[in-house]
C-alpha cells in the first residue's frame, strides 16, 4: 500500500495507508459503491472535488461516517489526507480510471435510474417460468 505520512509541528502524524493502483479490485470497488450512503460520499466528491470530512452531507453519525471513509479508502476510491487537525478526502479519478476505464461514470450514471419495463429480464425461449418477468 502508499502510505502517506503528515508531519504537523514537527510531530509525526498517524500514517493514512492507501492502496496502490494495481492493487485496486473491480469486486472492492464495486462492493464499497454498493451502500447508498458510501455512494452519496463517491457522488459528491466526483461532482464537488476535495472536501473535509465534516463537509460531507451524510444522514449517519460520525462514527458510521468514518466507517465508510475507511471501505472507500481501502478499496482504492479515496485519497485521505490530513492537515492540521482536519481530513480532506478527495477521489482518486484517475486512479480509477486507469484501472477500469468507464466505470466510475458508468456507475454514477446509472446510480439514479429506477428499472424500466425495458430493463426487466425476460425469461429465455422455452423457460416454463413465466412468472417471473410479470412480477418483477
Amino acid at each position: 500500500p502508499q502510505v502517506f505520512r503528515y508531519v504537523s509541528n514537527f510531530a509525526v502524524m498517524r500514517i493514512i495507508a492507501h492502496p496502490a493502483t494495481e492493487q485496486l479490485s473491480l469486486s472492492g470497488v464495486l462492493y464499497a459503491m454498493s451502500d447508498p450512503v458510501r455512494l452519496a460520499i463517491v457522488r459528491a466528491l466526483h461532482d464537488r472535488g476535495e472536501l473535509s470530512c465534516g463537509a460531507l452531507e451524510v444522514p449517519v453519525s460520525k462514527s458510521t461516517l468514518s466507517h465508510h471513509l475507511k471501505v472507500l479508502r481501502d478499496a482504492g476510491l479515496t485519497l485521505t489526507r490530513a492537515e492540521g487537525v482536519h481530513r480532506f478526502v478527495s477521489l482518486r479519478r484517475a486512479d480509477i480510471e486507469q484501472r477500469f476505464p468507464g466505470l466510475l461514470v458508468c456507475v454514477l450514471s446509472h446510480a439514479d435510474s429506477r428499472p424500466t419495463s425495458r430493463h426487466r429480464f425476460a425469461p429465455g425461449p422455452g423457460r416454463a417460468d413465466q412468472s417471473l418477468a410479470s412480477n418483477w
